[in-house]
């Protein structure tokens, strides 16, 4: 992908002196032209400078004005261009999976804890370094939000866009969303792998076990976060002070959700990796970075944009040609320049 851009666009700025002197520019040739009126009359100032050219004399300030907006361009940095590059790193690989069932919604961790479990991986996205992350929603299904990449800013970007809209189907398929993450790393066997759930681990689906055990088979820790207090609350559908509701089950009953520690602790246990409340400070993501820390890092290939070729040089050599040219023309007719009038 080619593209154009200027590095210190601040620079640009000077071109609003362009006008300003060629306004300045008329003005005095106004003057000018009404003090020699002044001076004679316009047959006769011919005569006496037959070789005096008004054209001459206008084109090279118009070629200086040229060279002023081309060295002004030079001098904001003119880029030009991009590719791709493969860049050697050393680094992990870590794939997040993120409930986002409705029981994600209640408030028991403030503003909620699918907002609150964001907001703290956005935080551990800032701390890796040369690590690769991907990132998995599930509910009753899992979904692929974006593949394991070492663009962390991208990543955030699509944190940030998570809700519990995303997946129509209810539920809590952690043993889907595992699978899905071992299928989603690289083949890369000597890189440390791992794998952080983010859940409730409430109405879990499927066979989990069997998904740990296919992890700890291919050398993949993987760590838990519990949302939630020890006492089950209600999940809001609806909020603001006078129409807030919560979600109901078909007898028309508070629908109240509760952490499943018990199945969490399992999930890290069977998968070599730790189990952490999110009460605890920062989620225990803290840990879990020292932990991530001690496994292997391997060197990988990741693809990068170059940087942009300086193209100044360009502006700088076509400036200084045109004003060598303005050197070689003068106000006069001469002989080597005749044609011009």
């Amino acid at each position: 992908m080619n593209t154009f851009r200027f590095e210190h666009m601040e620079y640009l700025w000077l071109l609003a002196v362009i006008p300003a002197l060629a306004g300045l520019y008329v003005i005095i040739s106004f003057m000018k032209k009404r003090n020699m009126k002044d001076f004679g009359e316009s047959l006769l100032l011919k005569r006496l400078m037959p070789d005096f050219s008004s054209f001459r004399y206008h084109f090279k300030f118009v070629l200086m004005l040229v060279a002023a907006v081309l060295i002004i361009f030079a001098l904001a940095g003119p880029q030009f261009g991009s590719k791709l590059v493969d860049v050697r790193q050393k680094g992990l690989e870590i794939i997040i999976a993120l409930d986002v069932s409705n029981s994600m919604l209640a408030e028991d961790i403030k503003p909620n804890r699918l907002e609150r479990a964001k907001q703290e991986l956005s935080r551990l996205m800032d701390r890796l370094e040369n690590d690769r992350v991907g990132l998995i929603v599930f509910a009753g299904e899992a979904y692929t939000q974006i593949p394991i990449t070492s663009d962390i800013l991208s990543a955030k970007m699509f944190l940030s866009g998570i809700n519990t809209d995303m997946v129509s189907r209810q539920g809590t398929a952690i043993g889907a969303a595992i699978e899905l993450a071992i299928k989603s790393f690289t083949q890369d066997q000597e890189v440390g792998r791992a794998i952080i759930v983010i859940s409730d681990g409430e109405n879990h689906e499927g066979d989990v076990m069997e998904a740990c055990r296919k992890a700890d088979e291919r050398n993949i820790s993987i760590f838990t976060i519990g949302m939630g207090q020890g006492q089950g609350v209600r999940i809001p559908v609806s909020s603001g002070p006078y129409n807030k509701d919560y979600l109901r089950d078909q007898d028309g009953n508070f629908v109240v959700s509760e952490i499943n520690e018990k199945m969490l602790l399992q999930i890290a246990s069977a998968g070599n990796g730790k189990y952490y409340r999110a009460s605890t400070p920062g989620m225990g993501l803290n840990d879990i970075i020292s932990q991530l820390k001690k496994l292997e890092q391997a060197e990988t290939t990741s693809q990068v944009y170059a940087e942009y070729e300086e193209q100044f040089p360009y502006f700088i050599w076509t400036a200084l040609f045109i004003l060598v040219l303005d050197l070689f023309i003068l106000e006069r007719r001469n002989k080597w320049l005749n044609k011009l009038k």
